[in-house]
């Protein structure tokens, strides 16, 4: 470690989109209280966007320490336990269904993604010990696809009655937390599959708050 840090922690280019997507996610949760439902979708939208590329930009600085590696891992979990566990679930506390229902599903994708992200912490700091290859597939649903899946779902709200919408929401947030622990094998996508998705939700999302005459 080195030694003449006047700050506990690593402050390097390695670990910067993962505080920007943080920080984003943190302003997206006041926008939930404000009501402004778009721009809080939109800021999911980015963290999602910085976690993409937070990994890779970590690899390319070649002389991290293990201090350094490791602290990168840690960081990167308890970052993404806030946009893509503790977000959701103030977005889906929001929305009005029946009391339980709510409660249940903003409560489930919290602790899915924290048993989640826990055990892969203790993967990925095994696998990084044995190889240097980048990984082919995911055990369980990435906890960031919840930042693709639910700009998606609330852009395709006016398909479906007002009074049903939050109904949807939460199932949909009760079914993803489920896919968070599930032990299947999920494909990773190529960086480019993954980014024509979120550029493709941020221009809707976009369009929705120009329309609005919010931005």
């Amino acid at each position: 470690m080195r030694g003449k840090e006047k700050m506990i922690g690593f402050y390097n280019y390695s670990v910067i989109l993962t505080y920007i997507g943080l920080v984003s996610s943190v302003f997206g949760i006041t926008q939930v209280f404000e009501n402004h439902m778009s721009i809080a979708f939109l800021c999911l939208l980015l963290s999602g966007i910085c976690d993409l590329f937070d990994g890779k930009i970590a690899r390319s600085m070649k002389n991290r320490t293990e201090h350094e590696k490791v602290f990168g891992i840690q960081i990167d979990s308890l970052c993404d336990l806030v946009c893509f566990g503790v977000f959701p679930a103030v977005i889906g506390y929001h929305y009005n269904s029946v009391y339980p229902l709510r409660l249940i599903a903003s409560i489930m994708i919290v602790l899915g993604a924290v048993i989640r992200l826990g055990y892969f912490n203790v993967m990925e700091e095994e696998r990084q010990r044995n190889t240097t290859e980048n990984r082919k597939e995911y055990k369980g649903l990435p906890v960031t696809t919840v930042a693709m899946i639910l700009p998606l779902l609330f852009m395709g709200q006016h398909n479906i009655p007002r009074n049903i919408f939050p109904f949807v929401f939460h199932g949909f947030m009760i079914l993803i937390s489920i896919l968070f622990v599930l032990k299947i094998n999920v494909k990773k996508l190529s960086m480019k599959g993954v980014l024509i998705l979120f550029t493709i939700g941020a221009i809707i999302i976009l369009g929705y708050l120009k329309m609005q005459h919010i931005i």
